[in-house]
């Protein structure tokens, strides 16, 4: 009891320091731009190297905040790392294994936190709480998103669900629609269904610049953070829907990158891995899929440029210096490594995502080398916000992190799908693939993740380690917490 005393007396207390900053911060709290991109690597990232694609908005994030190296998603398919993030549970917790799964009615958000706590609680772009429910209304405002927590929501539809539908969806269908654009879109989309969405779909987009998706989302993002009042504080949502395939950047964007030099993907012929893989090996030849390489930056400039509008209002508002800034991705995307494109593989490219904070009190110019899952965003927003956070989640703080970047985070990151349950460690990986093959990497001497050092039993003590570790945090919270 004299514990929770204490605790309450610092949270208040650490409101009021808050309420006295000057700025944008209203009653109570900082305030936190929240942007999530859609499938975005980790390594794709000019902060971390990639000099062979433009970030320079998320770059000046970086410089202004801390970069975390190993940021894992709960699971490299959009419905249920979202979910995890807003539950603060792991996916299978909630039955959230595949692009089937809703969020359970009566579980609280971490959003809902924050809004019972005085927030206004915008977003923009996608949520994917209900992807199997493909209406997501006229203005994106349906009745249950007011359920997860949100105050001013636009539900924006993914482009692939605006292209896939006989009729609109969402805001961005009707946008379309209302410009006379709405079928020539839905036809492209048609005609990239037909090819696959990757090779042989990865064109420029049909569309003028200003209709573009991420551009529309960027704009309404913007336009928002203009008008926003300063009478509370407030937690906005961005997200975008790309650099989701198809990889279909404005021509601006992609005249960027026409002939530019890119990585070349990690070639695997699979032996050792398990057979539910070879069914997934896409046959492309090597231009076709550095071709979808350029495509792809071109898709994450698009997204960056509004990035920079976004900071651009803030700071004419004078909002910079009182609000946390957050971008990171809910899963990756292979993008031909190991012959695989999308997600949903136990590989670095669809499972490591990036992660940049930047904000009050947070170090600046940092990296970090601790181990994140990304459903561990939702208690240290609460922190940072001096809300405690809900109990018995999985997610655990790592605001430690953002004070001294030089703090471990955890001893290992899970993650899940529906076939397969992996753990990872800062130097190995254990894929338990069901009814297959396991998997066990040494990820310093085999980055590349080519040889399977499992089916020989190599490293026994290892193997059974993380086997006994992975059981623990699945079972955990059930009957163990």
């Amino acid at each position: 009891m004299a514990k929770e005393k204490k605790e309450e007396l610092r949270e208040i207390s650490f409101s009021e320091e808050l309420a006295d900053r000057p700025g944008g911060r209203g009653r109570g709290g900082p305030n936190f731009l929240f942007i999530m991109a859609d499938q975005w690597r980790f390594d794709y990232l000019g902060s971390l190297g990639a000099d062979f694609v433009e970030t320079p908005n998320i770059d000046r994030l970086a410089r202004e905040g801390v970069t975390f190296e190993n940021c894992f998603t709960t699971s490299p398919v959009c419905a249920p790392a979202r979910i995890s993030l807003a539950s603060g549970f792991l996916p299978h917790r909630l039955g959230a294994l595949n692009n089937s799964a809703y969020l359970p009615k009566g579980v609280e958000t971490y959003y809902e936190r924050l809004r019972d706590h005085g927030y206004r609680m915008g977003c923009v772009g996608k949520l994917d709480l209900a992807k199997p429910d493909p209406y997501n209304g006229r203005h994106g405002r349906r009745p249950v998103v007011y359920e997860w927590g949100f105050t001013e929501p636009e539900e924006v539809e993914g482009k692939m669900h605006a292209g896939m539908h006989d009729s609109p969806q969402g805001p961005y269908g009707f946008y379309l629609k209302e410009k006379g654009l709405y079928e020539d879109f839905r036809k492209d989309y048609k005609k990239r269904a037909e090819a696959g969405w990757n090779l042989g779909a990865s064109h420029d987009s049909v569309l003028p610049e200003e209709d573009f998706a991420d551009i529309y989302i960027g704009r309404r993002a913007s336009e928002w953070l203009k008008e926003v009042p300063r009478d509370f504080p407030w937690h906005y949502f961005v997200s975008f829907v790309g650099p989701h395939n198809p990889f279909d950047p404005p021509t601006r964007y992609g005249n960027l990158y026409r002939n530019a030099d890119m990585p070349f993907p990690i070639q695997d012929e699979l032996g050792g891995k398990p057979a539910w893989q070879k069914d997934r090996q896409v046959e492309g030849e090597k231009e076709e899929v550095i071709h979808c390489r350029r495509q792809y930056c071109g898709s994450i400039t698009a997204i960056d440029e509004e990035i920079g509008k976004m900071l651009d209002v803030l700071e004419e508002r004078n909002m910079l210096e009182d609000t946390y800034f957050i971008f990171t991705s809910d899963h990756g995307e292979m993008l031909g490594d190991h012959g695989f494109f999308t997600k949903t593989f136990p590989y670095e490219a669809s499972m490591h995502v990036p992660l940049i904070m930047a904000g009050p009190g947070i170090k600046k110019g940092e990296t970090s080398a601790a181990l994140i899952e990304l459903h561990d965003l939702n208690p240290t927003i609460c922190q940072l916000a001096g809300i405690r956070p809900k109990e018995n989640i999985d997610a655990r703080s790592f605001v430690p992190c953002l004070e001294n970047p030089e703090k471990e985070g955890r001893e290992a990151a899970v993650s899940v799908i529906k076939n397969w349950r992996s753990i990872r460690t800062d130097r190995y990986k254990y894929v338990d693939n069901l009814n297959d093959l396991p998997e066990l990497y040494d990820l310093r001497a085999d980055p590349d993740e080519l040889d399977n050092l499992a089916p020989d039993n190599d490293r026994p003590k290892i193997l059974e380690k993380l086997q006994s570790k992975l059981s623990s945090r699945l079972v955990e919270g059930k009957w163990l917490r």
